[in-house]
């Protein structure tokens, strides 16, 4: 089934025999612990799992460092990615989850730079104690407007990045990313691109949004996923550009948690986000 605008965005579901591979994948890949090294993003449905990269001189060549930018009294920490290609590239802000800066979040932020971005995923939790530990506890204690003006002063230290096209600075939240992705987009005209991945939307200033949305919500989020159509109306009403599709058989973080990876979801919603992405208008 195709989806189409105004409706629920349902993805095709895969015939038996791509169910069967794919259970068959994830068994092998179990058992001896290989990671793909595919074009497409791959998962494994392990604790602590990774969702590794491939970064060999052939397939992609990259830079990756660790940066600090100043907020306010404070310097934010950083993980900043840069394809080592010349000239200028369009670049992304990613907004980690309430796992905050971690493994998978760095690969996401990798995997978007072999795409031609530079991208730069802040460590919201910079303003947070020294020995606290990243949990949707610690990230509960940040002051939500702070943590959307550290990230406009990440916007401003891409914008001066001699690598970037400032005119092409998007942003992508996923899960309390999302909310905050929204929230960069009220207030900065200039921005690009946004895009969210199951995420709450604010209640107020959606007016002021300039840059279209793209939206990926999962079938069995209950919390987030039926505030799509309502978006969707407000948003129109607004005469703004917003985009949705619901994932059927996922659950809430299909790509970050390793515990709810769905596959076919990520693949899928990256090559949307990827298109919307590269899309002039």
């Amino acid at each position: 089934m195709s989806p189409t605008r105004n409706s629920w965005k349902f993805s095709t579901c895969s015939p038996p025999g791509r169910r069967i591979r794919r259970r068959l994948w994830n068994l092998v890949v179990g058992a001896t612990c290989l990671y793909a090294a595919t074009y497409s993003l791959v998962g494994l449905g392990t604790a602590g799992a990774r969702l590794e990269i491939p970064q060999s001189g052939s397939t992609v060549d990259l830079e990756a460092q660790m940066v600090q930018y100043p907020s306010g009294s404070l310097n934010i920490r950083a993980y900043l990615v840069k394809p080592r290609s010349v000239g200028k590239h369009p670049a992304i802000i990613v907004v980690h989850s309430t796992h905050g800066l971690d493994d998978r979040t760095e690969d996401v932020t990798r995997r978007f730079a072999m795409d031609g971005f530079v991208v730069l995923a802040p460590d919201l939790l910079s303003r947070a104690a020294s020995s606290a530990t990243p949990g949707p506890a610690t990230v509960a204690q940040l002051p939500a407007a702070q943590t959307v003006d550290d990230l406009k002063t990440g916007y401003d230290f891409l914008a001066k990045d001699p690598d970037v096209d400032v005119s092409q600075i998007s942003v992508v939240g996923f899960g309390w990313g999302g909310w905050r992705a929204l929230m960069v987009a009220e207030d900065i005209p200039m921005l690009f691109r946004a895009v969210i991945y199951y995420g709450v939307t604010p209640s107020t200033g959606l007016e002021n949004i300039h840059a279209p949305v793209l939206a990926h919500y999962a079938q069995y989020d209950y919390r987030n996923t039926g505030n799509a159509i309502s978006t969707e109306k407000a948003m129109k009403n607004l005469g703004k550009r917003f985009t949705y599709y619901v994932y059927p058989e996922a659950n809430a973080d299909f790509v970050n948690s390793p515990d709810r990876h769905n596959a076919e979801a990520t693949d899928l919603s990256w090559q949307r986000t990827i298109a919307f992405l590269r899309s002039p208008s």
